[in-house]
């Protein structure tokens, strides 16, 4: 089976397996078209510690837990745990920030989009355009040597704060302590709202284990499967797209999930300028910073620090978003969201200018 996952067609596999997976935690509970997304699940997560309010988000989403452990486990039992870091971890927390910011505008990351096409939502084609867009203008920054430095190798130990971080994720979320006034907090699970749309705990978080440890040894991405085919015309990462989407479609088909159109689509708006804005922000962002959020999750399970600051970044920005009003909602774009979107492509563009050649 490794030899399989690690074969040229591994990244076709992991991804038929991701598809199914993701209509059928819909099926489970999930909101619709949302089986898997790292951005509103880390934004739930966000929700449920306290750092934003809206109550319609808060839910300790046990996949994203099941990502990081099944990628550690993974990584542990193949001997490729290996802790690293010391990329710019600043500038990879700022882009994870800008990253989740042009996501909640959109209002999914590149996983959701492709989910969320697959389930029929018509509004997904102008955030994946942005998506693109914004992945060519990162590679244009790579084809002019753009580089955040190179890691190095860490203290075993330092590859454990983000396994741990997910430990302590699902720690709360089986123990719902309420340790605040009146047995409030400070964990918030939301009583409607996408946030109380979830399927059982345990199949989520054995959903997210299984995830974790396909992504981790067939190295699935869905930026760097659109970089290498517009750098190199190199289509062994994209055939996992290809896979994902029509496993997902397929599945949605099979269970009376695909419902065509723009309107009325769940947790989706139809301003398709900032879909794709909003994509191509995030599609920018995660370029620079060298992978889509799932593998991110992947890889600071693996032991990469700056992996890990690119997800803070991302948890951080979800508490931004929804405090200063940067989030979309299902009638659209929040009052400060495109503002927040200029800014982020301004950040990403200064960025890719600021370490052209700079630090190969």
């Amino acid at each position: 089976m490794d030899k399989m996952l690690m074969s040229k067609n591994g990244p076709a596999i992991a991804g038929a397996v991701l598809g199914v997976i993701g209509a059928l935690l819909v099926k489970f509970g999930n909101p619709g078209n949302m089986g898997f997304c790292v951005a509103c699940f880390t934004r739930d997560i966000a929700g449920a510690f306290g750092l934003h309010r809206a109550s319609v988000v808060q839910y300790l989403r046990p996949e994203i837990a099941g990502f990081i452990l099944g990628a550690f486990a993974s990584a542990l039992a193949f001997s490729e745990y290996k802790p690293r870091g010391g990329s710019s971890p600043m500038i990879r927390f700022a882009l994870g920030f800008f990253a989740m910011t042009g996501a909640l505008v959109f209002l999914g990351c590149p996983w959701r989009a492709y989910l969320r096409l697959a389930g029929g939502d018509l509004n997904a084609v102008a955030g994946i355009a942005g998506l693109v867009c914004g992945i060519a203008v990162g590679v244009w920054f790579l084809y002019g040597g753009f580089s955040l430095g190179a890691s190095r190798p860490t203290p075993k130990a330092a590859g454990f704060v983000m396994p741990l971080f997910a430990a302590a994720i699902l720690a709360f979320l089986f123990a719902k302590p309420l340790l605040g006034p009146e047995g409030t907090g400070p964990i918030f699970f939301s009583e409607k709202g996408p946030g109380a749309a979830h399927a059982p705990a345990l199949i989520s978080l054995f959903a997210g284990l299984v995830v974790g440890w396909l992504a981790q040894r067939t190295r699935f991405c869905t930026i760097g499967a659109l970089r290498d085919l517009i750098m190199v015309r190199d289509t062994h990462l994209f055939k996992g797209i290809a896979a994902f989407m029509i496993a997902a479609f397929a599945a949605n088909l099979a269970l009376g999930q695909f419902k065509p159109g723009f309107e009325n689509q769940p947790v989706a708006h139809t301003m398709q300028l900032w879909n794709f804005l909003g994509m191509a922000l995030s599609g920018l962002a995660f370029t620079l910073a060298g992978g889509c959020p799932g593998r991110m999750l992947i890889m600071s399970g693996e032991g990469d620090s700056d992996a890990g600051s690119f997800v803070l970044g991302m948890l951080v920005g979800a508490a931004f978003a929804h405090n200063f009003s940067f989030a979309s909602s299902g009638a659209g774009i929040g009052a400060h969201g495109a503002a927040a979107s200029i800014i982020g492509i301004v950040f990403c563009l200064i960025v890719g200018f600021a370490f052209k050649n700079k630090m190969a």
